[in-house]
């Protein structure tokens, strides 16, 4: 049987079956090393840019701005506590934030950086709108610097005004911004920061400008202050007084925008007139031997330069006083001079600096009576013309400012102010053969007379003959114990003086005719403190007894007479107990008065540098006893 076909319609192509997608290669491990390899390149020379960027900009390590230790000087303080000199390389005092008044931050805060506690230590804004400013300008006429950003200036950078620094400012402030607090910063700020006229720091400027510690400061002043930083010589209130005022009531407008002080307040402040700091060298010119005293010897007890150390040294001086002693001996020396040689007292007076170093000089001691705290102290006419103290540095012959302390070892060996002792001629064998012959000033002799009467008298042979009694020895060592220093003359010329002192010494050793006995060495300095409040020394006032007290209340009354009716009746006149010697070197070239009070003892001198005659007449009771008394006159 055949099939048929069956029938199809037209032919097809046949299809193929559908193909499988191509399968991905997996990417080759070379690959992927390579692409990990190119990104840690990449990371890399991106780091090493920037580590290349900040090696070549160099800055310095900021570890240094929180060990914040800078240069300080150091003050000088009188009785009071008040600055007589500040003494330094660089003109700062360091002081904790605690004990600056809480206005005084907020004022510069308000002047310099009002967005200081809200920014990392760069303000942005601030930074924009200088731009903008300067653009504006031509020139850099704003510099959008932060506190903290001055701060990184002024510790770690030069001053030079460059895009460069701008940009290690801007880094070094961000660092030093998360490296210290805000208080941290504005301590460093305050303390650091260069105010004008030599003044680094709050206080230093509160010195200058007021002569003011920064805690006694009125809102008016710190807000002067606080305008300086931006321009300190440009708004100086002593040179600029108008600019100065101007810059204030700046400051004062932003306290109040800033909510620091009231608008009524800042209006008040404004209104109050400035009592600048005199600026004249007269305080250091009155104090200066003081001064330069003071300084010697701080620095060879602690070892140390007062230049950088930054301590507080306080004095025992009496501000009023020493003005007093340096006018006293000024008019004294004039009126010598006047006396002595004719001239006008306006001729005399002359300030030139040539004529003041042909004048004679002047000297005036003034200690507390029994403590030797010395209350003035002026060793020349004027320190800047000659810085040569002549109360310590110069040993002049004491004349007969020396012979209480003849009187004083005869008292203590048996004699009496009523001792009867023979006033006539006598000659005295010296070395060589030589016959010496004492003469009396008055060139008289009284014959038999008291003690009393010989010493009110100042009889020079008297002094001679009980020196003989006595014994030189005994003398010497009574003056020694009296804080007079070696060399003393050892021989019978020491009864009329011919010995070398300095003022400060012999004024020193009349302490026990005033003090029952009591020596107590004459002291500058009280005490010494450290930038912290330590105390480093404390001179407390000590005593020792070097005669009788019977023998001192004897003396003191033969010491009243020289004043009441003897050589010294120039220096009378003041009320209560009062009494002292005169003293006169050969030719008159030495014009000496030690006296006393009850509450004070006070040595005169004058004489010239060229150990010269000071003239005819000038003898102790005429040139020396009356500046004694112009002085003690203003003590009472």
């Amino acid at each position: 049987m055949v099939l048929s076909k069956q029938k199809t319609g037209p032919s097809q192509p046949e299809k193929s079956p559908p193909r499988p997608a191509p399968r991905q290669k997996p990417l080759n491990e070379k690959h992927i090393n390579a692409f990990l390899f190119g990104i840690c390149l990449l990371i890399t020379l991106f780091l090493g840019s920037l580590l290349f960027a900040f090696k070549a900009l160099d800055l310095p390590d900021i570890s240094s701005v929180s060990r914040y230790n800078p240069l300080q000087a150091s003050e000088i303080l009188d009785r009071h506590g008040k600055v007589i000199e500040r003494i330094f390389i660089e003109n700062r005092t360091v002081l904790p934030l605690a004990k600056m008044p809480p206005l005084l931050s907020k004022a510069f805060v308000a002047a310099e950086d009002g967005r200081f506690y809200d920014h990392p230590g760069l303000d942005f804004w601030s930074v924009c709108r200088a731009v903008v400013n300067n653009t504006m300008a031509g020139r850099r006429s704003q510099g959008g610097s932060t506190i903290t950003q001055q701060v990184a200036r002024s510790l770690l950078l030069t001053p030079e005004k460059t895009y460069l620094r701008k940009l290690k400012e801007a880094i070094l402030a961000w660092r030093i911004d998360s490296l210290l607090s805000k208080d941290e910063i504005l301590y460093i700020y305050l303390n650091q920061i260069y105010l004008g006229g030599g003044a680094h720091g709050v206080e230093a400027a509160a010195q200058v400008y007021f002569a003011k510690h920064v805690q006694e400061l009125t809102l008016a002043e710190m807000a002067l202050l606080a305008g300086l930083p931006q321009a300190p010589s440009r708004y100086s209130p002593f040179d600029h007084l108008n600019l100065a005022r101007q810059r204030q009531r700046y400051v004062l407008n932003r306290m109040a925008e800033d909510g620091y002080v009231s608008a009524e307040a800042a209006r008040e402040a404004f209104a109050l007139p400035l009592q600048l700091k005199e600026q004249e060298n007269g305080a250091r010119e009155n104090s200066g031997y003081f001064v330069q005293l003071v300084r010697k010897q701080a620095e060879a007890d602690l070892g140390i330069s007062l230049n950088y150390a930054g301590l507080r040294i306080f004095t025992t001086l009496d501000p009023e006083l020493q003005l007093a002693a340096t006018r006293a001996v000024r008019r004294g020396v004039i009126a010598s001079v006047v006396r002595s040689s004719g001239q006008s007292s306006k001729a005399a007076n002359d300030s030139n600096e040539k004529r003041q170093k042909e004048l004679p000089q002047g000297a005036l001691v003034s200690l507390e009576a029994c403590t030797g705290r010395v209350r003035a102290l002026v060793g020349g006419l004027d320190f800047r013309v000659s810085p040569f103290d002549r109360a310590t540095q110069g040993r002049r012959s004491a004349g007969s400012v020396f012979k209480p302390f003849i009187y004083a070892a005869a008292l203590e060996n048996g004699w009496r102010p009523q001792s009867m002792i023979l006033d006539a001629p006598i000659s005295i064998q010296g070395n060589g053969g030589k016959q010496w012959q004492p003469k009396n000033f008055s060139g008289e002799f009284q014959g038999a007379t008291s003690l009393a009467e010989a010493l009110t008298h100042s009889l020079n042979v008297v002094a001679v003959r009980l020196l003989q009694k006595v014994g030189v020895g005994k003398v010497r060592a009574l003056a020694k114990a009296s804080g007079i220093s070696e060399p003393i003359t050892g021989d019978l010329s020491l009864a009329l003086g011919a010995t070398g002192v300095s003022l400060l010494e012999i004024t020193g050793a009349y302490g026990p005719f005033v003090c029952q006995g009591q020596f107590s060495p004459p002291v500058v300095i009280s005490s010494i403190e450290d930038g912290a409040g330590r105390i480093l020394r404390e001179n407390k006032p000590e005593s020792h007894r070097v005669l009788d007290a019977g023998v001192a209340q004897e003396m003191q009354g033969m010491l009243a007479a020289v004043i009441e009716k003897g050589t010294g009746k120039r220096a009378g006149g003041l009320p209560g107990l009062s009494g002292g010697k005169t003293g006169t070197s050969d030719t008159n070239r030495d014009a000496w008065f030690v006296g006393f009070t009850s509450k004070v003892i006070t040595g005169v001198w004058l004489g010239y540098d060229k150990n010269i005659s000071l003239g005819r007449d000038e003898t102790g009771g005429r040139a020396a006893a009356p500046i004694w008394l112009d002085f003690m006159q203003q003590v009472q």
